[in-house]
């Protein structure tokens, strides 16, 4: 997009109101309107990203629910931003910028990662919507990383520089992960792998637990009940079922490693935020210490990571907040939208 000598740039204009911010998952899509810089968020209803052939479809929906119609967006998706037909990295959908003015009537459209929108709300939700998991104090201004098991992995970073909050997206989901025990080494025997390894994403998600839980059964010569996610953390928060209980117990040593590893790559003495649905239903588990002291296991720096405090992110909608707080004022954080802003000529 050509800029002109004397005027902004189209891909640094602000957006015009009212937004529609939507947080495109692989299994929810969830939405709220902004209208206004000093305007309350009108959350709207979550859909199933299932329900629906098209995210098109979805956002007609929704729309139909509010006499409002927004004339910009800001999406954010599971998966990466590359070209102007952008796929879900688990879901069927795929978005189309260009087609939205005459699909949904929406001319100016960015479209974020979905943990940018992560690390967004991370400094846009306050600390009521925070549950802390050991001890450590934030330093502020210092850096901070997000990652969520959901649907996938996701991670993020978030930078201070300039005065400006900077997310940084990656694909840390995807990096290596391997045993620390006698026991866990007779798990990963029996761990379903993606070409030959066990990336983050093959234990830290959904299906990644029910791959942890079968590994678990079959190690222990045990047949595997369940087969959902939930039905897991429900026998293991119970206490009614040892080989639930030792799944997500593996879970979460695999997940305090993970955070460790990422604290590490980015000095997060601000903090390291636990988000999405699975981090918020198992809070009871993350506080029993193993989290922290698998977090901590990190010589030579086991001082420095027990500096580091850790939070559950527990607001449903925090990706939602996360975009909200960047519609309504872009100059608060460093987030480039070149080639990633479709605005109708």
């Amino acid at each position: 997009m050509a800029h002109t000598e004397g005027k902004a740039p189209e891909d640094e204009k602000p957006l015009g109101f009212p937004i529609l911010v939507g947080d495109i998952g692989g299994t929810n899509a969830r939405f709220a309107l902004v209208t206004g810089r000093d305007a309350e968020t009108q959350f709207m209803p979550t859909v199933a990203t299932a329900d629906y052939a098209t995210i098109d479809d979805a956002i007609g929906a929704v729309l139909r629910e509010t006499s409002l119609h927004p004339v910009s967006a800001v999406l954010a998706i599971a998966g990466p931003v590359d070209g102007d037909e952008i796929p879900l990295t688990n879901c069927p959908w795929v978005v189309r910028p260009k087609g939205m003015p005459a699909s949904v009537g929406i001319g100016d459209v960015v479209v974020l990662n979905d943990f940018e929108a992560q690390a967004l709300a991370v400094v846009a939700l306050g600390p009521e919507h925070m549950t802390k998991i050991g001890p450590g104090e934030p330093l502020k201004d210092a850096a901070r990383v997000v990652l969520g098991p959901g649907t996938g992995l996701g991670v993020a970073g978030l930078v201070h520089a300039l005065g400006r909050w900077i997310p940084v997206p990656g694909e840390g989901g995807h990096m290596d992960i391997g045993p620390r025990t006698a026991r866990e080494e007779v798990i990963y025997r029996y761990l379903d792998r993606l070409e030959g390894r066990v990336s983050g994403e093959q234990i830290l998600c959904g299906r990644g637990l029910v791959n942890a839980y079968r590994a678990v059964a079959a190690a222990s010569g045990a047949i595997a009940r369940y087969t959902l996610p939930a039905e897991i953390t429900a026998a293991a928060l119970s206490e009614s079922d040892p080989i639930a209980e030792e799944a997500v117990d593996f879970f979460v040593a695999c997940l305090a490693r993970t955070a460790g590893d990422l604290a590490l790559v980015f000095k997060s003495r601000g903090g390291v935020f636990l988000s999405g649905g699975i981090a918020q239903k198992i809070i009871p588990a993350l506080q029993t210490g193993l989290f922290r002291a698998a977090f901590e296991d990190k010589a030579p720096h086991r001082t420095l990571m027990s500096t580091i405090p850790v939070y559950v992110i527990t607001h449903p909608l925090a990706a939602v907040h996360g975009l909200a707080a960047f519609a309504r004022r872009p100059e608060r954080f460093g987030l480039e939208t070149a080639g990633r802003r479709w605005s109708r000529a």
